[in-house]
């Protein structure tokens, strides 16, 4: 009986020495190939640093995520053409070693500057969303249950504090939830025990406030629209940033880590 214990205990040891001498042979049979041998030569010109998220107080600034050159998968790829070529390149994304992911309990009141572009949080505001929709301008708009719309042209964002799970359920079954909480709105800690990004303007656009609302504009602003905005003072704050270079985009895309 121990016989065939210590038999069986043989072989096993056989096997994984050989299945572990194979993989180096491999490996080592890998790095000789002239297709690994280009890839190792270029891999260092396509790695990206991730940018790392700031903290301060119960604020934080998103981090951006970078990317590094998937050698194996690069070179499977290319192998099974026999040639080098970078449109075969697979890239692995970079997590921030201080990232949003590691602190959704606190409060993302701005987006990476690096991204060069803004994002719209709207209230109610018939006139401001029909432009915004009529000249492709992204937007991301405060509902309640009433106001879901399942082929919505904005990113809808929960904002129902009587029925917050009605709205969920809308959102979670067209797969249009986002997570993001604005806490002006909704209780600070209600939202983190369900989970979500926590959100807070950087600044707003009232009926009365363009000289500075275009004055606060800087990359990573998320600008609150009111109800009471006015339509010709919210294209001057288009135009504003239009002429700072920036990008508009949906609030989830400026608070997300990954690169757009």
């Amino acid at each position: 009986m121990m016989k065939k214990i210590y038999k069986s205990i043989g072989l096993a040891t056989i096997m994984l020495f050989s299945f572990y001498y194979t993989e180096k042979i491999a490996i080592l049979m890998q790095n000789k190939s002239p297709i690994m041998q280009n890839i190792n030569e270029v891999a260092d010109n396509y790695e990206v640093n991730a940018t790392n998220a700031s903290i301060e107080g119960d604020y934080i600034i998103p981090g951006i995520r970078g990317k590094k050159l998937n050698k194996t998968k690069s070179y499977v790829n290319m192998k099974s053409f026999g040639v080098f070529n970078e449109y075969y390149f697979v890239f692995d994304e970079v997590k921030p070693t201080i990232s949003l992911e590691d602190n959704v309990d606190k409060i993302i009141k701005k987006g990476n500057g690096n991204k060069k572009a803004v994002a719209f949080l709207l209230e109610n505001n018939s006139d401001i969303k029909n432009y915004l929709e009529e000249n492709k301008i992204a937007g991301s708009i405060l509902i309640k249950e009433g106001d879901y719309q399942k082929n919505s042209y904005f990113e809808q964002i929960n904002n129902d504090g009587e029925k917050y799970s009605n709205v969920e359920s809308l959102l979670n079954k067209n797969e249009h939830n986002k997570n993001i909480c604005y806490i002006k709105s909704l209780n600070p800690d209600f939202c983190k025990k369900n989970h979500k990004f926590l959100v807070e303007e950087t600044f707003f656009l009232s009926g009365s406030n363009i000289v500075e609302a275009k004055r606060n504009i800087t990359s990573g602003s998320i600008i609150l629209i009111k109800e009471t905005a006015k339509l010709e003072e919210f294209k001057l704050l288009v135009k504003e940033i239009n002429f700072k270079g920036l990008s508009i985009v949906s609030l989830s895309d400026l608070i997300t880590e990954k690169k757009i």
